[in-house]
């Protein structure tokens, strides 16, 4: 792979201002000016965070791609870490757009129309460990991602999350991924405690239904198909989702990570 170039090659400008968030400011022509904006002092030209004056948000984060000109934003809450709104573009003054409007505590949605390239994930802003929104939060994003998703395989998935969430004995439980199978828990992040079956969509079409990752499972030909068998599977005394919080011990127990 090639040595990717010195970010002063790519970033003249964020190399002029001495740091990403000198040139935030510099093309905010002063609308940054109350915006608690820094760059890291190991790594000024290529990363800058701006907080918000929502206290339940994380400070949206700026990274500086490698090797093109580009700028990465994402920002998120701190109950769970998870992602809020994300974007890519090579326009630093979108950027200034998003962090201003990001620090002024406006919507996804809002800051969306503010700074067109920043797409939001679905996600609800949690403020308090309620199970019951985290997992409505969870459902919204699987389905708002797999209505965005341009993939090969985007309109079978889409089907299988879009069948799975109009069940409610699946859509009562907190929905996860991992290599674009769908899985299920008891419990919400930090610790999930898996149940059920695994589901996704098969290279020779149509969906797999299984217990475990490892296994091929059982081939069906639709996704309301794989939802009912998944539903099958399902075990007996499921109680309400609670928070998960480590209680060591069970093999189905896994500290998780977002991951697709």
């Amino acid at each position: 792979m090639p040595t990717p170039p010195e970010p002063a090659v790519l970033f003249p400008d964020v190399a002029a201002a001495g740091s990403l968030a000198a040139a935030l400011r510099a093309v905010a022509d002063g609308a940054l000016d109350d915006v608690p904006l820094t760059s890291p002092d190991d790594g000024p030209l290529s990363s800058a965070s701006a907080g918000s004056l929502l206290p339940h948000r994380e400070a949206m984060r700026v990274s500086a791609w490698s090797h093109e000109r580009k700028w990465s934003v994402s920002a998120g809450e701190p109950l769970l870490g998870l992602s809020l709104v994300h974007g890519v573009t090579d326009d630093l003054a979108q950027v200034a757009a998003a962090l201003r409007a990001w620090h002024d505590g406006r919507t996804p949605d809002d800051l969306h129309a503010a700074a067109p390239f920043v797409r939001p994930s679905g996600r609800l802003e949690l403020t308090e460990r309620d199970p019951g929104r985290m997992v409505e939060s969870e459902w919204r994003h699987l389905v708002a991602e797999a209505a965005a998703l341009d993939a090969p395989f985007a309109h079978g998935y889409r089907a299988l999350v879009e069948a799975a969430y109009a069940e409610p004995r699946l859509r009562a439980l907190y929905p996860f991924t991992s290599h674009w199978t769908l899985r299920f828990s008891a419990a919400t992040r930090p610790f999930l405690d898996v149940v059920g079956p695994n589901l996704c969509c098969a290279r020779e079409g149509g969906y797999r239904v299984a217990r475990l990752m490892a296994e091929c499972g059982r081939h069906v030909g639709t996704a309301p198909e794989a939802v009912a068998e998944a539903v099958r599977l399902l075990p007996e005394g499921l109680g309400p989702v609670r928070y998960g919080a480590a209680r060591g011990g069970a093999e189905n127990r896994v500290e998780a990570a977002e991951e697709a």
